[in-house]
């Protein structure tokens, strides 16, 4: 069964001067073009695309470590998204910590880049070209 996920935005007035409102599920926050290119506070969309790779992988990743019978005890991701003005998005870094009973390191690592590989927020941002892993076990 597919399933249908929806965010609404809203943009008031020129791109410098402008602000906007986007919102989904019981998420709700203002960005402008200062919180996008510059150091203004609010959010902004790469936060939002930083979220949904941070939270997409960790559930992947718990995915494939499940499945391969070591299921873990807790992932954190961190996901750091680079946009260039005028450019784009340059590159994401993920960072995974993850505590993974009776898994070797090798295992785990192994786990950490097919759930790179396999997660659809990563395939869905395949055109980016640069999007790193840095996966750590955690005793």
């Amino acid at each position: 069964m597919a399933v249908v996920s929806k965010a609404s935005a809203q943009w008031n007035g020129s791109l410098k001067e402008g602000g906007g409102e986007v919102a989904f599920g019981t998420f709700k926050d203002a960005y402008t073009f200062a919180s996008r290119f510059e150091t203004g506070e609010l959010t902004n969309p790469e936060q939002l695309i930083a979220a949904a790779h941070a939270s997409c992988y960790s559930m992947q990743l718990s995915g494939v470590l499940t499945s391969e019978g070591t299921p873990p005890t807790n992932i954190r991701t961190e996901a750091q998204v680079t946009i260039e003005a005028g450019v784009g998005i340059t590159g994401i870094v993920l960072t995974a910590e993850a505590e993974v009973p009776g898994v070797s390191e090798a295992a785990f690592m192994a786990a950490a880049n097919k759930a790179k590989e396999i997660c659809p927020v990563s395939r869905a941002l395949a055109a980016v070209e640069n999007i790193t892993l840095q996966a750590t076990l955690k005793g």
